[in-house]
């Protein structure tokens, strides 16, 4: 089944155009800069190079007519009209704690989803506009939402209540939620398949770490506890975000600074992390460079971001009794052997053990083992592809089936 998979941020749109039943990526691109005096349009048809120009695009409908535009051309040869497409499966971050699976998109769903913009209102207003555009464009096919926050509904109440009045749970549902779901439930799916163990006997612990990071532990399948909570904020140190930090830093800062809430909530989401903690950059790469040329604030953003990584994963080892693997997925987690080796040495009396010449050499969109041979724990390089994991639930869903490779 052909389905169309679209993410929608505040001013793109990000697409993939994926055949379900061979896995297999047909089409990608990405519209930015919608609204700004001028918009950057990719596309990437099947082993092709990018093609890349600048458009007006004013608002999320006239990015997907953008889109479709480029999918029907005759000389792309890419599907011949928009029935080609059976379903179209959209990433929503936040469901709340209505949502625990993905849905059939009709009025009550997207209520449910503006419902909980104040839950991640920097993703949830545009996830609604990107649905909401997509039905204009392709109203007579099935729409699917695929949340972020779905798989982690599997937590225990002990791991999700804050300490906190129980009143604020029952009247706000103030709660950890988890994020990055797809990711953490495909790259443990490929573990079960690799490994051939059953997930019902596993423990396995996935580190998603790219500009947004977070760590999850897996046991039996289900995710039983994860870094990030609330909001996407918590947790790990992140490209801009803060993570875990004591709730009194912020009235203290607020005190001194003469901070507003929007400056202190922009200053923790846009303005921390390895950003604020380098005074140079948020990306990893840049970081690394710059340590590399002596710059002793990067070494140190660095540090503090292994450092935490560390943690969690000897946190989670801990909840689940000790784990079968450790998984590194996304930007950095798949491309950075100088932090997945920084975020598990010393560990060798938990059983961890990283081979540093697998781990040097994976770095090619692959999936690697690079734990050596006396390693207890297996530790693992796996691609994440949440794409195809929102592909496979829409075409699921779509067709009414109950049959998923994803269960």
């Amino acid at each position: 089944m052909l389905v169309l998979v679209i993410n929608c941020g505040s001013s793109s749109v990000k697409y993939n155009l994926i055949e379900t039943e061979g896995e297999t990526e047909v089409c990608s691109g990405i519209v930015e800069r919608i609204g700004a005096v001028t918009s950057i349009v990719k596309h990437q048809p099947n082993n092709e190079s990018v093609r890349k120009e600048s458009k007006v695009i004013l608002n999320h409908s006239e990015a997907l007519q953008e889109i479709m535009n480029f999918l029907l051309s005759p000389g792309n040869h890419i599907i011949s009209s928009p029935d080609d497409i059976k379903a179209v499966g959209h990433r929503v971050v936040h469901g709340g704690e209505m949502f625990k699976d993905s849905v059939l998109i009709d009025d009550v769903v997207k209520d449910a989803i503006e419902q909980a913009f104040d839950l991640a209102p920097l993703h949830n207003p545009p996830n609604l506009k990107g649905i909401e555009a997509a039905e204009e464009r392709l109203p007579d096919i099935p729409h699917v939402a695929v949340f972020d926050t779905a798989f982690h509904h599997s937590l225990p109440p002990y791991a999700y209540l804050y300490g906190i009045p129980n009143r604020l749970y029952r009247r706000h549902k103030i709660r950890k939620y988890g994020f990055h779901g797809t990711s953490h439930y495909y790259v443990s799916r490929q573990y079960y398949k690799l490994s051939q163990k059953s997930k019902n006997q596993t423990s396995v612990i996935t580190c998603h770490l790219g500009n947004g990071a977070s760590i999850a532990a897996i046991k039996g399948g289900e995710s039983v506890d994860t870094s990030m909570g609330f909001t996407p904020l918590s947790g790990l140190v992140m490209g801009t975000r803060s993570g875990d930090l004591d709730p009194s830093i912020l009235f203290y800062i607020m005190e001194k600074e003469e901070l507003s809430l929007n400056a202190l909530h922009a200053m923790l989401n846009r303005h921390s992390g390895l950003l604020g903690l380098s005074g140079y950059a948020a990306d990893m790469r840049d970081l690394i460079s710059e340590a590399k040329n002596g710059d002793r604030r990067c070494q140190q953003a660095i540090d503090v971001f292994c450092y935490n990584i560390k943690k969690y994963i000897g946190t989670y080892m801990a909840v689940m009794n000790g784990c079968d693997a450790i998984i590194f997925t996304a930007g950095i987690g798949e491309n950075s052997p100088q932090i997945r080796k920084k975020s598990v040495e010393g560990m060798e009396n938990l059983g961890i053990v990283i081979d540093d010449e697998r781990n040097e050499k994976a770095v090619n969109r692959k999936i690697e083992k690079i734990s050596s041979d006396s390693s207890v724990v297996d530790i693992l390089v796996i691609p994440t592809n949440e794409e195809l994991v929102i592909a496979i639930d829409a075409a699921k869903i779509a067709t009414a089936s109950n049959q998923s490779p994803w269960v």
